[in-house]
């Protein structure tokens, strides 16, 4: 696999070349089936310029995490049109940094990505658990005559048996994917954003405790009014604070082994978009290699 340098790659930070990296990025603007608002394209290429304006230093542990971790940024690849094999792709990049025992974060593009992302995921682990943010169950077989679209993202990696999930922020879902939600309650917890006054926590711990977990983090997650950037922006989302003591909830009690965040629509002139989902792609991996 080939990098950019480190000061074009995330956070463009001076690396020693002795620096064992523990984390690799993966730039992926795979873009094919958005339905609404375009872009996801340029997330990455956005994402990881805006890192370069994230401060290193983490109030929160008194440290720049950075140098504890070691971050290499996989060079952009040439994204195949045909969505399966685009997806073999992302599979097969994460096989690979898997075997080298490292850290895939992937930056998307759609969600449609996260069903190759976690390919590889189900074939290591026994069984794992998958933590996603979003607006939207994404639990549709198919979505405008596409199965892997991004609208069933979180259906296509419940294909694999072994795959259970925890939903954050859940706000939008259609009549079409309850059937399936009430066929599968024992392997689907949904958190869902107009309980977030009630949320229980010590049940996510329970659901969680001493799992493999991985990260999904679809950006419209996020309230739209600090995440309008995205193709579906949805009122009634998740604020930092509380999008961080998930996170945080989740590295203490759990083993986050990947990550991927999507459905990043970058909006020229507004900069401070692609910065928050910078420091969230930073906070993420400073509490799984620091928090742990």
């Amino acid at each position: 696999m080939k990098y950019l340098s480190q000061k074009k790659g995330f956070l463009g930070y001076e690396a020693s070349v002795t620096q064992k990296s523990k984390a690799i990025i993966i730039p992926f603007g795979m873009e094919k089936t958005v339905s609404y608002g375009k872009g996801t394209k340029n997330g990455p290429k956005e994402i990881i310029k805006a890192s370069h304006q994230v401060e290193l230093y983490d109030e929160e542990f008194n440290c720049e995490p950075y140098k504890k971790i070691g971050i290499k940024t996989l060079r952009p690849l040439k994204i195949n049109k045909n969505i399966t094999k685009a997806l073999k792709t992302l599979s097969d990049i994460n096989s690979e940094v898997l075997k080298n025992k490292q850290f895939p974060m992937t930056l998307g593009g759609e969600h449609s990505i996260t069903p190759g992302c976690i390919s590889a995921f189900t074939k290591k682990f026994k069984k794992i658990c998958i933590l996603h943010f979003d607006a939207h169950a994404d639990l549709r077989e198919s979505y405008n005559g596409e199965k892997f679209s991004h609208a069933s993202a979180i259906k296509r990696c419940l294909d694999n048996k072994n795959v259970s999930v925890v939903s954050f922020g859940i706000r939008n879902i259609s009549k079409f994917e309850i059937p399936f939600l009430k066929r599968n309650k024992s392997r689907i917890n949904i958190f869902w954003a107009k309980d977030k006054s009630k949320w229980d926590m010590s049940r996510f711990k329970k659901l969680i405790k001493n799992k493999n977990v991985y990260l999904t983090f679809d950006v419209d997650g996020f309230d739209s009014s600090i995440m309008p950037a995205t193709g579906t922006p949805e009122p009634g989302g998740l604020f930092w604070d509380e999008t961080l003591n998930i996170i945080r909830i989740a590295s203490q009690n759990s083993n986050i082994v990947g990550a991927d965040i999507n459905e990043l629509s970058p909006i020229k002139g507004f900069d401070s978009y692609n910065f928050l989902v910078a420091k969230l792609a930073y906070k993420i991996l400073t509490y799984k290699f620091l928090n742990s």
